[in-house]
């Protein structure tokens, strides 16, 4: 047993022992080798079925860095270009004012379309066709490249639908072809999750109540207030645990979101960094600041690569990480100064709480 899996496994095993989670997976790779794998604790409750370390986890926002790791396998192909208007391939994204948007603008979450239709349910987000349809024809809130505000469920339909656009696959298709499949994990990376698949998954449970907030709050958080418009309908897509276990979810391709084990997200991150997906010109590139200033969204100072956030948490600012977290304290970077690569995902959710992602990465690039 390696140091750092010895010193991974006592964090986990605190963790888990004293409650605080009920099931952990960490994987940490550098340069093709796995330095640490570690699965402690249970995938689901009911049943006791142990969480190993090829149990996938549904991760909300993790998944948007294996999107765009997706468009820039494309791009190193010359499939697709950043700088390509999305309209030239997806003709009908052009309404609105919106035929200057690129491929750029929608890794760095510049678009102008943000949000989603209010009164969006989790069945709409499942119908592939009906959610381009609306993002294709919304207008922007601002010209697309001239500000950066999240689009927490948008951006996986704008790339996903570049993606199949200029593959003519689905999206979760041209994930397994092009990614999964190459690098051994395709048991364990998923947009839409197979039905076969689905009785191997975690079951998500939340910590306390579930992610709902009162009205007055939701007023306060600019994320509420533009995005899902608590004034005229309630929240119906929250990434609560009803919808991170619900089959039509799992089964759908919604990239904004993904489910993964930490070790094949740590291993995607890690064939990045050692050139097995792109050339060194296009990792610095992609690892880069490329918009930075307050979110328009969330109201909060934003450091975007492209598709990565550059920093991970504010208790992990580090100009040096990309990667990308979910919204219930998964996460999964690499690290261009060290050459490590880690995935953390876990089954009980809490929302914005990354102090077991924040616990695991400072042990892991020794900042502890």
């Amino acid at each position: 047993m390696t140091d750092l899996q010895r010193a991974v496994l006592t964090v986990v095993d605190e963790l888990v022992e004293s409650g605080a989670e009920r099931g952990v997976q960490v994987a940490v790779y550098r340069r093709g080798e796995l330095l640490a794998d570690v699965a402690r604790g249970v995938a689901d409750p009911e049943t006791g079925r142990p969480l190993t370390s090829d149990t996938p986890v549904y991760a909300t926002s993790t998944g948007k860095g294996v999107t765009a790791t997706l468009v820039h396998v494309l791009a190193e192909r010359g499939i697709v270009d950043y700088d390509t208007p999305i309209a030239d391939v997806w003709p009908e994204f052009a309404a609105h004012g919106k035929e200057k948007a690129t491929v750029r603008h929608a890794l760095t979450h510049a678009t102008g379309i943000p949000g989603v239709p209010v009164g969006t349910t989790p069945e709409d987000l499942c119908d592939w066709d009906r959610m381009c349809a609306a993002v294709a024809d919304a207008t922007p809130w601002w010209e697309p490249g001239t500000s950066s505000g999240y689009h927490p469920q948008s951006y996986g339909y704008i790339l996903g639908e570049v993606v199949r656009r200029v593959t003519g696959k689905r999206v979760s298709q041209v994930l397994r072809e092009e990614l999964t499949e190459p690098l051994g994990v395709a048991g364990e990376l998923f947009f839409g999750v197979p039905g076969s698949e689905l009785g191997r998954l975690a079951r998500i449970e939340e910590v306390g109540p579930p992610m709902e907030l009162p009205a007055e709050t939701l007023a306060q958080i600019p994320f509420f207030r533009v995005v899902h418009g608590y004034t005229a309908a309630p929240l119906a897509a929250m990434p609560d645990a009803a919808f991170s276990n619900r089959a039509d979810v799992l089964g759908s391709d919604i990239p904004a979101g993904a489910t993964m084990t930490a070790r094949a997200v740590a291993r995607m991150y890690d064939a990045l960094l050692g050139g097995e997906l792109v050339s060194p010109e296009r990792l610095r590139e992609l690892s880069s600041p490329a918009v930075t200033g307050v979110d328009e969204v969330t109201g909060a100072p934003a450091t975007w690569g492209l598709g990565y956030s550059i920093g991970l948490t504010q208790a992990l600012p580090a100009r040096t990480l990309f990667g990308m977290a979910g919204s219930g304290g998964t996460a999964a970077f690499a690290d261009t100064a060290t050459g490590l690569s880690v995935g953390v995902t876990k089954n009980r959710i809490s929302a914005g709480d990354f102090g077991t992602v924040e616990r695991i990465a400072k042990v892991v690039l020794g900042l502890v």
